[in-house]
């Protein structure tokens, strides 16, 4: 299986430039302590979301070789931009989404041209193969090579507009994300720490790190959190094998912390942060003393949630656009 490398990287992001938003880097207010968190904001991408990247960089790569129809299954996020790099590239687009999609995603997808199938968790899979055959249009997996190296500009700006990182804390579903940054933190510099978080009540990952295995929870049990980005039951299988080179630690957060790390974001940052998108934050909440000297920089993922009341910005940015 061919690994994505920093020369894939790094095509991907000349190739996305003109579709995506280069994100800042907020920081949180320091602690009494001296504590500084930077938080990049993949919340203000085009479509919410970090996904975004890789789609553009399939879809685009896609279109180039002549093919006209895309379709993916995902929780939402995912969905939405799938559609987005359609529509940017002329291409018929379709999107399984499980019938738990926040109705704010479904309805995003489809704005953005996308044709909807609603189906059972479980069934996400199985419908988007069968849709792929009956209507001859090409699978991009969230996780897919193409994909990745698209997810890893996240890792090239980080590195780029804060040379002296020394944590990435990263959301994990299928871990697309995880391992497109890795790549690329690894490649700036190998003693960066990359971490994968996952919330505690869908940690298939976690057990996969842990055990060495690729293991997978059944739904009923990864559906339990909040965090509904996060409840794929299984690391994809290309995303597993980057992860067990590259990330060097995989954490948990409660249902509790993820809410604390998204009304902390909103109060002191004023970025929505689906819950999702705050998990890495809410890991360095819990875990900031069991992480080596130096800035951390945790992935705010994804926006799409319903707007906080009242917010104050008391923020430094780096690398706005």
């Amino acid at each position: 299986m061919s690994l994505v490398t920093m020369a894939d990287v790094a095509a991907a992001s000349a190739r996305i430039a003109p579709f995506v938003e280069r994100t800042p880097l907020l920081s949180l207010p320091s602690s009494s302590s001296g504590e500084q968190l930077w938080v990049k904001a993949e919340n203000r991408q085009p479509t919410r979301s970090f996904k975004v990247r890789g789609a553009v960089n399939a879809v685009g790569r896609l279109a180039e070789r002549g093919v006209g129809h895309v379709i993916a299954q995902s929780s939402g996020n995912h969905a939405q931009a799938i559609a987005y790099a359609a529509a940017r590239h002329g291409l018929r687009a379709t999107v399984v989404l499980p019938d738990t999609a926040p109705e704010l995603k479904v309805v995003a997808a489809r704005e953005l041209g996308a044709e909807v199938v609603i189906v059972p968790p479980a069934l996400r899979e199985v419908t988007c193969l069968a849709l792929a055959d009956r209507l001859g249009a090409t699978v991009v997996r969230s996780d897919d090579f193409d994909v990745v190296a698209g997810h890893g500009s996240t890792g090239s700006e980080i590195t780029e507009d804060l040379p002296g990182v020394r944590t990435i804390l990263v959301p994990v579903c299928n871990g697309g994300l995880l391992a497109g940054i890795a790549v690329a933190a690894k490649a700036a510099d190998p003693a960066i720490r990359v971490i994968g978080v996952e919330p505690e009540l869908a940690a298939d990952g976690v057990a996969s790190f842990r055990s060495g295995r690729r293991t997978a929870w059944p739904v009923e049990r990864t559906y339990r959190t909040r965090a509904d980005g996060l409840r794929a039951p299984v690391l994809g299988a290309l995303a597993w094998e980057h992860i067990r080179r590259y990330v060097d630690d995989m954490v948990t957060v409660t249902e509790d912390g993820i809410e604390a790390a998204a009304d902390l974001l909103w109060r002191e940052l004023g970025e929505h942060a689906e819950p999702s998108g705050a998990v890495a934050t809410a890991a360095w909440l819990a875990h900031r003393d069991a992480l080596p000297a130096g800035p951390v920089v945790a992935v705010l993922s994804g926006g799409n949630a319903a707007l906080r009341p009242g917010a104050s910005k008391q923020c430094s940015l780096v690398g706005e656009p």
